[in-house]
């Protein structure tokens, strides 16, 4: 399997992951999110999570920053969309 560097409709992408990852973690029963989260502390807990979960590779130390996480997210999802899907 090639790696995904930058897929196309990445906003777009992100945005779908936030709101899957969301739904995600309330399914599990580990978090209520609020409206007043911010989206920042929403991709870091979704990450967190997702790598505890082992559905995802962690950064490493160092290299644990927002816009890596946001990426992390981002890749996620587009390996789980179906090949026609219109974000791939």
């Amino acid at each position: 399997m090639s790696q995904i560097k930058n897929p196309k409709h990445e906003a777009n992408l992100l945005k779908e992951a936030i709101r899957i990852g969301s739904l995600y973690a309330e399914k599990r029963g580990v978090v209520t999110f609020d409206a007043s989260d911010s989206q920042d502390k929403r991709i870091e807990y979704i990450y967190r999570l997702l790598v505890h979960d082992e559905q995802i590779q962690p950064l490493a130390k160092e290299q644990t920053t927002l816009p890596k996480m946001k990426h992390k997210l981002v890749l996620w999802l587009h390996r789980q969309l179906p090949e026609k899907h219109p974000l791939k």
